[in-house]
């Protein structure tokens, strides 16, 4: 990725988000779990968030990154990559947005890198750290309902 710019770095940042939001929307349909169903629209809603703080930092706001490191479990290192298709069980669906969590929490960081300012890179690794909560959070999940079934 390269970047001319903040706003292009932010630009893509947003419609980066607003995919993740329909991807989740997506996926709320998909699943047979309610409470799943509950779960993937409230990232959905999170993701339209993220995309509203991105749009507050280009209209110049400056907002505190969150500073905590996040847990990873790893346990999306090592599941195999599934494609979400018509009806999706729940192990799938965990392991479709374990993925998705960390390619969202590698783009936060590869954007960090490519900004020029530093109170940007701040804050996109803030973002990074958002991201990697929400893995952690399906990655815990994951953990008390699928491996310990085996």
């Amino acid at each position: 990725m390269k970047f001319d710019s903040v706003d292009q770095i932010l630009d893509f940042a947003i419609r980066s988000e607003e995919r993740s939001h329909r991807f989740y929307t997506d996926l709320a349909g998909r699943v047979d779990r309610e409470n799943m169903k509950k779960v993937f629209r409230e990232f959905a809603a999170e993701e339209l968030g993220h995309r509203e703080k991105l749009l507050k930092i280009k209209e110049g706001q400056r907002l505190l990154p969150d500073q905590e490191k996040v847990m990873d479990l790893k346990i999306a290192e090592y599941v195999k990559d599934v494609e979400p298709g018509e009806d999706i069980d729940y192990q799938k669906a965990l392991t479709i947005a374990m993925k998705a969590e960390k390619e969202a929490f590698r783009m936060y960081r590869d954007l960090a890198s490519a900004a020029a300012d530093p109170e940007i890179s701040e804050i996109l690794n803030g973002l990074a750290q958002e991201e990697a909560k929400h893995k952690l959070r399906f990655e815990i999940e994951y953990d008390e309902n699928i491996l310990k079934e085996d």
